[in-house]
């Protein structure tokens, strides 16, 4: 009888021993990134003068906070496509970077399904990470979450996507999927997840005023680790109970988030970014080593010279107004097709270059997606619709924003959205709603892509409409240059031309008040 006493008081000594352990704080760390574009390098970011990235230098600052305390690594999605260094691969070695750097989870993007599904489907099989995506319907090979243990704490990782991705990547790339509401979603997983962990955190590609929206409508998240609107969230915005955190673009800035818990639940957080300065630290020996055996394949097909500028060429504001890098390419395009006008969307120009020597990596890194020129028969009132929708999200920066050539036009944007545009004239006379015009774009916007509904409602009111492998066929298509991409036709163009010196004049304008 003794023995059996001793025994149980020594059970019950454990027990209370393992509940005060339980009920002591846990710190535990979240690292996060978004948006990184497959910029591998550093590189001096426009209105800057000292460089900043490099996942080198990235991997390295990770590696030493994990040393600091407990830590989950988590990337927000559009990892993969981006740059050259890892668009030649079709996103492969970004892959096997995240691998390197012990990428614990990450959520898909729009901009993961641009090389296709059965890229991406090989790329998930090679990742040694969660690849998340809840909402997605139709692609078996997304997990909707991960239970993670980080220093004693179950962390569920619900990964989200915009449901906007099917005008977010060109249509064929999502065909047969389904992107479910955010909100129903995570309402849906909820209760699931909070049985299973003791923070609830979600991996979000909605984009920040989403999140914030999300957090609103959906009580009972810890924290909504954020990416897709590259937006720079430097302090941790709380909503209610919820922390959402999003850490900037291209692998700029790292996002550090410490969570205190007390009896399994969230008793406080700090969090802020840290800038990723190539000057200020040591780069991580195995992570440059793999960016320079890509760089040296990439080299051979990147460096060739492929024209000259006598100006800066401004890509970093194609989502606000009209640039002159805007106007180059739309100006090619037109000129190429022989189209009456041409219209391109903003968010399909990544970035500027500098005045001087133009690279043939310059313009893959200008122009990084797969997509080819066609130019289309359209009505002045189909065009005037494009316009509305190109600028209904000025405000916002939204990547529709128009850049164009061949023709000009006056928007409010101060004026409700869908009643912006006012004047607009082709080939300097003003727009007649009835009339059909030609007008070259590029094959995402043609079908439909980033809401240009009004193009994708006129390409497929052809008689003879279809999509055979990709290509896009019929009599209201007047021009389809499906065998070469876009950056292609440019770089045969800027070599042709040799030296360019490209402004804006005025084709959009903001109305005065």
């Amino acid at each position: 009888m003794k023995f059996f006493r001793a025994a149980a008081a020594i059970l019950l000594l454990s027990l209370s021993l393992v509940a005060s352990v339980d009920a002591e704080d846990s710190v535990i760390r979240l690292l996060h990134i978004n948006d990184l574009h497959g910029f591998a390098e550093p590189y001096v970011p426009y209105g800057l003068k000292e460089q900043r990235g490099g996942v080198a230098w990235l991997s390295a600052k990770v590696s030493a906070l994990r040393k600091e305390r407990p830590s989950l690594f988590l990337a927000a999605g559009d990892v993969i496509q981006g740059n050259n260094w890892t668009n030649l691969s079709r996103g492969r070695a970004a892959v096997e970077l995240m691998n390197l750097m012990g990428l614990d989870a990450m959520v898909v993007g729009n901009h993961e399904f641009d090389f296709g599904l059965d890229v991406l489907k090989k790329r998930i099989a090679e990742a040694c990470f969660s690849v998340l995506g809840a909402n997605v319907e139709g692609f078996e090979f997304l997990r909707p979450y991960a239970i993670k243990e980080v220093g004693g704490v179950k962390v569920a990782v619900l990964g989200i996507v915009t449901d906007d991705t099917p005008v977010a990547t060109h249509p064929k790339n999502v065909e047969g999927l389904a992107f479910r509401p955010p909100v129903e979603t995570v309402t849906r997983y909820l209760p699931e997840l909070r049985k299973q962990a003791s923070l609830v955190v979600v991996l979000s590609h909605l984009g920040y005023a989403a999140d914030r929206k999300l957090a609103e409508r959906v009580p009972g998240i810890d924290v909504i680790v954020g990416g897709h609107s590259h937006t720079r969230v430097d302090t941790p915005t709380r909503i209610g109970n919820t922390v959402i955190v999003q850490a900037f673009e291209h692998g700029k800035t790292l996002g550090v988030l410490d969570i205190t818990l007390s009896e399994g639940k969230v008793a406080s957080i700090d969090g802020r970014l840290e800038d990723i300065r190539p000057d200020r630290g040591e780069p991580d020996p195995a992570v440059l080593s793999l960016v320079q055996t890509y760089r040296k394949e990439a080299d051979a097909v990147l460096e060739g010279r492929a024209g000259e500028t006598d100006v800066d060429l401004d890509g970093a504001n194609v989502r606000k107004r009209e640039t002159n890098l805007g106007n180059l390419v739309a100006d090619i395009m037109r000129d190429v097709s022989g189209a009456d006008a041409s219209i391109i969307n903003g968010g399909g120009i990544r970035a500027g270059i500098p005045k001087g020597v133009i690279l043939v990596k310059d313009i893959y890194t200008v122009l990084p997606f797969d997509n080819y020129v066609v130019a289309i028969r359209i009505s002045g009132r189909g065009i005037r619709q494009a316009l509305e929708h190109g600028v209904s999200g000025v405000e916002n920066g939204s990547g529709a924003f128009p850049q164009v050539s061949g023709l000009s036009f006056v928007y409010d944007p101060f004026a409700p959205a869908g009643n912006r545009v006012g004047e607009i004239l082709i080939g300097g006379k003003p727009l007649v709603p009835d009339r059909e015009y030609s007008v070259a774009t590029n094959d995402f916007l043609a079908a439909g892509g980033d809401g240009y509904t009004s193009f994708g409602d006129a390409v497929r009111s052809s008689s003879d409409y279809a999509v055979v492998g990709g290509t896009m066929t019929g009599e209201k298509l007047v021009y389809s240059d499906s065998g070469r991409w876009l950056r292609d036709v440019v770089i045969e163009w800027l070599r042709e031309k040799k030296k360019i010196n490209p402004v804006v004049d005025n084709r959009v304008t903001e109305a005065r008040r």
